[in-house]
């Protein structure tokens, strides 16, 4: 069978029809643009406030960017390592910044179970795999986690691992059992439900085409219909183009590719004989995880370029046959990328720039906890009840420069990839 491009997820979910935005000037004291999880988060941390007043925009339908994409990863931090983190501020915000993530693994967990969302939670960890057989290396970031960030990742010594994952590629791993894995689409989907329940609208095919200051409102005007809004947020990741430039100059999008194999059945264990998610300590890793109905959805590689489904499935069945050959003639049933979005500094940018306009964008590979927080702090923003944490400014709307910022990152993957396969070889 050839792999189709719609994503595994838009073919096991079922999404609610919802109206383009076809009237002028209607009036919100809030509205969001993009209906991903930073968007749909903060909609529903303000209803959760009782603030209800409040319109999401999408330009495509719910979670059609990387919020409905992603490889279904649930766990604390950000894209930028936590080494980097504690350096640049410090071991106390570091630590409450990251600790911020690992309460919205929680509150993932509690409004899927608060708002019945059945989007296949598996409460079974996720563990980073040694690629290059560097257990020094493995030791110190157990050390730095449990040090610095009150966190214990449980080591898995080689053999240890190899019960769990079938494959000589690995030299043992860390196990984060606070983090989980899920269909990520079907939990965008449940907290729009969410949404409706509480009032706020939601339109879909209503790309925003500009965003004007009137006194201390807010025009945003798409090509049906017009909002009024006193706040807006600007949560549109990797697809925010041509809508407000502060923010667009600052996102750098970047592809990643996804693919789902045929269901596998008993041999699935022949593989994976765990039901954790994965990912390697290289710079470009491979991510996977077994799905409920015993297929494997891996995902890898990153690109500023977008690829056919067919051109995905070529490479990433490649990449799993590499771990596990013995997986040799297994089909793939889909394939499917898209962008994220990222900044230079590699991490979430999230706060209010001088007109008003508040913003939460860049999330990285590494965004569906920081998306639920970032959502918790606008929303506390915005109600009164709290401003975003100060450690945020050190993290601001840096510019990335359009094309040849694009052309500096497809040179840096390159050139860390090249460093990935010298290490390999030398560990060898």
């Amino acid at each position: 069978m050839q792999p189709s491009a719609p994503s595994f997820y838009e073919a096991t979910a079922s999404r609610t029809v919802r109206p383009a935005l076809t009237t002028r000037n209607e009036e919100a004291e809030v509205c969001i643009v993009g209906a991903g999880f930073a968007g749909l988060a903060t909609a529903l941390g303000l209803a959760e406030r009782g603030v209800r007043d409040v319109v999401v925009l999408e330009a495509q339908r719910v979670g059609y960017g990387a919020s409905g994409r992603n490889g279904g990863f649930v766990f604390g931090g950000y894209s930028l390592e936590c080494a980097d983190l504690l350096r640049i501020l410090g071991p106390q915000d570091a630590r409450a910044v990251y600790r911020l993530t690992l309460d919205a693994v929680d509150l993932i967990r509690t409004r899927a179970a608060r708002y019945a969302i059945d989007c296949d939670i598996v409460n079974a960890g996720v563990i980073l795999a040694d690629w290059f057989g560097r257990p020094h290396a493995l030791a110190a970031q157990r050390d730095l986690m449990r040090q610095s960030f009150g966190v214990e990742w449980e080591p898995i010594s080689k053999a240890a691992l190899r019960d769990r994952l079938k494959t000589d590629r690995y030299h043992g791993g860390l196990h984060e059992r606070h983090g989980f894995h899920f269909h990520p689409l079907k939990y965008a989907l449940g907290i729009a439900r969410a949404l409706d329940a509480a009032g706020v609208r939601i339109y879909e095919r209503s790309p925003v085409l500009r965003i004007e200051r009137s006194g201390d409102r807010h025009m945003i005007s798409t090509p049906n219909g017009s909002i009024v809004a006193r706040h807006v947020v600007v949560a549109g990741g990797g697809y925010i183009k041509g809508v407000y430039r502060p923010v667009e100059r600052a996102v750098l999008p970047i592809a990643t590719y996804v693919v789902t194999t045929e269901p596998l059945g008993a041999r699935l264990s022949d593989a994976i004989a765990c039901d954790a998610a994965v990912y390697d300590t290289r710079f470009s890793f491979d991510y996977y995880r077994p799905l409920p109905d015993t297929r494997i959805l891996w995902g890898g590689r990153i690109s500023i370029f977008e690829r056919n489904a067919r051109d995905i499935a070529r490479l990433l069945m490649r990449d799993l046959l590499r771990v596990y050959p013995q997986l040799e003639g297994v089909k793939l049933d889909h394939a499917w990328g898209g962008f994220m979005s990222y900044a230079r500094h590699k991490m979430p940018q999230i706060g209010r720039c001088a007109d008003g306009i508040w913003h939460a964008i860049a999330f990285g590979g590494h965004g569906v906890a920081p998306t639920t927080a970032a959502g918790e702090m606008l929303a506390a923003a915005i109600a009164g009840e709290r401003p975003i944490p100060a450690p945020f400014a050190r993290f601001g709307l840096e510019p990335m420069y359009g094309r040849l910022g694009l052309a500096a990152a497809e040179a840096t993957y390159l050139w860390k990839i090249a460093g990935d396969a010298l290490a390999q070889r030398r560990s060898r």
